[in-house]
């Protein structure tokens, strides 16, 4: 499997010390080509809705602007309440649905890889947004990091969230393997990973390669999972049967809290 160990990675020290974990992290898949909530629209692509605390963050944007905002329309989200938002990659399915975002609220953050064509961050700008460009793990808000760029040809971020649960890992569409992503978080925050969301890339690997990425994810101590949008159903299917209860099916419209116990 391409991408599956990044040298010493896993024995190297956190990037930072263990923080005071977020009020509450909620989760809300607007975008995916998955679907959990009849009432969306579905479509290839991937957007989710972070909540953490006082703070919104939406990261990745689908690939078409018309079903996003529908979507949140729907699920009585209004634009203006994100502050931040997150790209995770150039492809259009990720990207797509930016402008129409901008267009209603140009009031926020956007931070995305450096390598994004200056084009793009052009684009982003000319709309009044702010561009912060990232190369390395950075911390976008407290509680809330991205892994930096990660890859060659494909250069992706993950964003890592502090919950009162343990680390939550988002991916794109994990170019740069998402075994390799899981691993860069837990040098973000000394913590273990509770939960892991979003595109696994996996969709086409045989039965031998996906069980090798659950078995990684088991000795990393991923406790919950929910591969969505580029996984694959065979990927859906293997992690389910290793996780039981802690694999969800996530798709557009999927949510889930993350509270401190009371």
């Amino acid at each position: 499997m391409r991408g599956f160990l990044i040298g010493n990675l896993f024995l190297l020290a956190p990037l930072y010390g263990a923080a005071s974990a977020a009020e509450s992290v909620r989760l809300t898949i607007l975008y995916d080509n998955y679907l959990s909530n009849e009432s969306l629209h579905t479509a290839w692509g991937f957007s989710c809705l972070v909540e953490v605390g006082k703070k919104t963050i939406l990261f990745d944007t689908g690939g078409s602007a018309e079903i996003l905002l529908s979507n949140m329309a729907t699920l009585g989200i209004d634009p203006a309440r994100i502050e931040i938002v997150v790209l995770s990659h150039i492809h259009g399915d990720h990207v797509g649905g930016l402008s129409g975002v901008l267009e209603l609220n140009n009031s926020v953050t956007v931070y995305l890889p450096a390598s994004f064509p200056s084009y793009l961050k052009d684009q982003v700008r000319a709309h009044g947004a702010l561009v912060v460009e990232v190369r390395g793990p950075t911390e976008i808000v407290p509680g809330v990091w991205s892994t930096g760029e990660m890859g060659t040809w494909i250069k992706e971020q993950g964003l890592v969230v502090q919950s009162s649960k343990g680390l939550v890992v988002i991916t794109g569409c994990a170019h740069p393997g998402v075994v390799n992503i899981v691993g860069a978080a837990k040098q973000i925050a000394d913590q273990e990973v509770h939960l892991v969301v979003g595109g696994f890339h996996m969709f086409g690997m045989s039965k031998a390669q996906v069980q090798s990425v659950i078995n990684a994810f088991q000795k990393l101590g991923v406790h919950q999972v929910a591969p969505c949008h580029c996984s694959g159903d065979l990927t859906r299917d293997l992690f389910h049967a290793a996780y039981g209860a802690g694999f969800f099916p996530a798709g557009a419209g999927w949510s889930i809290d993350l509270r401190p116990n009371p």
